[in-house]
């Protein structure tokens, strides 16, 4: 703290020495000692206490990038998700109505096939055989 050499001590010593006398000096070197004992104390908490500050603006900061970022991330998330979303409705949506236009034309065709036919001679006429005439080059 201070830049106090050993000779510097000395010299201090013997003035408090001849200042003080025999009978106080040890007193005051005692109550000296507390004193710079409670003030190195005091320093120390006053510099744990500017430590302990400063961790907790940083962490303050690095959670307020963190929320930042899972708020980003979030809004990513759901934007995707919305569009994944949109596709697979589209998806359903034409899958949805080509069945139905095929089974639509499914119909139609079952009842075009299923319809009587119009006979185009009557049932008589197609059972017995017509009888047969001489072809125009056997004649020759």
């Amino acid at each position: 703290m201070f830049d106090i050499g050993f000779s510097e001590m000395v010299v201090i010593a013997v003035v408090a020495l001849v200042v003080l006398g025999p009978e106080r000096l040890p007193k005051v070197a005692r109550t000296a000692g507390h004193l710079l004992g409670r003030l190195q104390r005091y320093v120390n908490d006053v510099k744990s206490d500017i430590n302990r500050e400063m961790q907790l603006d940083e962490l303050k900061k690095l959670q307020a990038q963190v929320e930042d970022s899972a708020r980003s991330m979030e809004r990513s998330i759901t934007t995707e998700m919305q569009s994944a979303e949109a596709s697979l409705n589209q998806v359903a949506d034409s899958v949805a109505e080509t069945p139905k236009a095929t089974v639509d034309d499914a119909v139609a065709s079952l009842s075009a096939m299923t319809a009587p036919a119009v006979p185009t001679a009557p049932p008589e006429a197609a059972a017995s055989p017509a009888p047969a005439e001489p072809s125009p080059v056997a004649k020759a």
